[in-house]
């Protein structure tokens, strides 16, 4: 009877290392779990922050060439508020919003006393089919040695799917009468940037 107990044991522990040998043979249950999603890069580059002037502070005096060969100045706009927006390149997509935002609220921006120069490395020919194509009614301004952009705070890093460069930064400035800074837009929303100088206008 004792031998009968002992080979029964000896069955039952066989058949748990069996089954355990079994159990720890099976694959681990595959994780249902999606990994998450890759940020995409972004189209437009992101620029780092700028040395832009503060408010209050003097505009830098400029005289550059317009659309038309002419020669610009700040002086030449003393009495007026002035509103002076940087961008990076004529003919590109963030770029043609900002213009055709600015052309479309024109007449309002000029009903509010305002001057509108745009100012960019890119040279008069580039300014003279940027300003025909999209029927711009305001001067855009060369500075090709970015000479005057630098003044402004508005040439700094930027980056773009990774890489790093020195560009121009998306900035715009609201001049008073007297030639002092009267506010800044370190950010701007290309498509709907002149409503937001024109909300800034109202409380000037």
């Amino acid at each position: 009877m004792a031998s009968k107990k002992v080979r029964s044991e000896i069955k039952v522990g066989s058949a748990a290392s069996k089954s355990a040998t079994k159990a720890a043979a099976k694959p681990a249950a595959k994780s249902t779990a999606k990994p998450a999603a890759k940020k995409t890069a972004q189209a437009a580059a992101a620029p780092a922050e700028s040395s832009s002037l503060k408010v209050g502070a003097k505009a830098p005096a400029f005289s550059l060439k317009n659309t038309d060969g002419k020669t610009v100045k700040l002086a030449d706009f003393k009495g007026k508020k002035v509103v002076l927006y940087f961008y990076p390149k004529d003919m590109t997509p963030g770029c043609t919003k900002e213009a055709c935002s600015f052309r479309d609220d024109y007449s309002t921006l000029q009903k509010r006393g305002a001057v509108v120069l745009g100012v960019s490395a890119d040279d008069q020919t580039a300014h003279q089919k940027f300003t025909e194509k999209y029927s711009l009614p305001f001067p855009l301004l060369s500075d090709p040695t970015h000479e005057m952009i630098e003044k402004y705070g508005a040439w700094g890093e930027k980056s773009l799917y990774g890489r790093k460069f020195m560009g121009i930064l998306r900035i715009t400035y609201i001049i008073d009468e007297n030639g002092k800074v009267a506010h800044v837009f370190n950010k701007v929303k290309p498509e709907t940037h002149a409503q937001d100088v024109l909300k800034v206008l109202e409380q000037l």
